[in-house]
């Protein structure tokens, strides 16, 4: 039976990679919210062994990535956990970095929120999260393929869509992050370094 895959994690995993190798530099530990096939977790931790990895999905979709990660047996990364950002009390107490694509957009609002609560209460302080996805930028979006996609997502469930920067960054002010680094990536998306104050 074919593991669990993700066209689109499998085309932006090099590019992501680039991204993360001058950020994630010093050893610790990372939270990703949102392993979906555990595409993304094999391929970082494989190319990044000073860090341990900790996977975390949504408890209905967390034994998406399993399979995947105990084939790929990587030394540094952990057995997944179930993860409901919007539960006061999380699996993790304590990470350095934390890392999460493309969940801002499938999220509903006040589980971005919570995303964002909950990391300001276990990233130690000063660490980054990186945010992959594409977003919106004053109302406007990056290209007519992300404006179709949102248009997409929002015809699929009424609490999904691509989320506005000027709402993140103020959602970020509230929970104790700044935003260090937009990088523009592939396929109209960008990697959000926000680092804990």
């Amino acid at each position: 039976m074919p593991l669990p895959f993700s066209q689109a994690c499998e085309n932006n995993k090099a590019p992501i990679l680039a991204e993360l190798l001058p950020i994630f530099v010093d050893a610790g530990l990372v939270l990703e919210v949102g392993s979906g096939t555990g595409q993304h977790a094999a391929h970082f931790a494989a190319a990044l062994p000073h860090l341990r990895w900790q996977p975390t999905d949504h408890p209905d979709s967390v034994h998406n990535c399993r399979e995947r990660l105990q084939v790929a047996a990587l030394p540094n990364v952990a057995e997944p956990l179930a993860l409901d950002v919007a539960e006061s009390l999380w699996p993790v107490t304590y990470a350095d970095m934390a890392f999460s694509a493309n969940t801002a957009h499938i999220m509903c609002w006040k589980e971005v929120e919570s995303m964002f609560r909950g990391l300001g209460r276990v990233l130690r302080a000063h660490g980054v999260f990186c945010l992959y996805g594409p977003f919106r930028y004053a109302g406007r979006y990056t290209s007519a393929s992300n404006a179709a996609f949102d248009a997409a997502l929002q015809a699929r469930a009424a609490h999904m869509g691509l989320r506005d920067i000027d709402d993140l960054l103020v959602l970020a002010r509230d929970t104790g992050f700044e935003l260090e680094a937009d990088r523009a990536m592939p396929a109209n998306n960008q990697l959000l370094v926000w680092r804990r104050y």
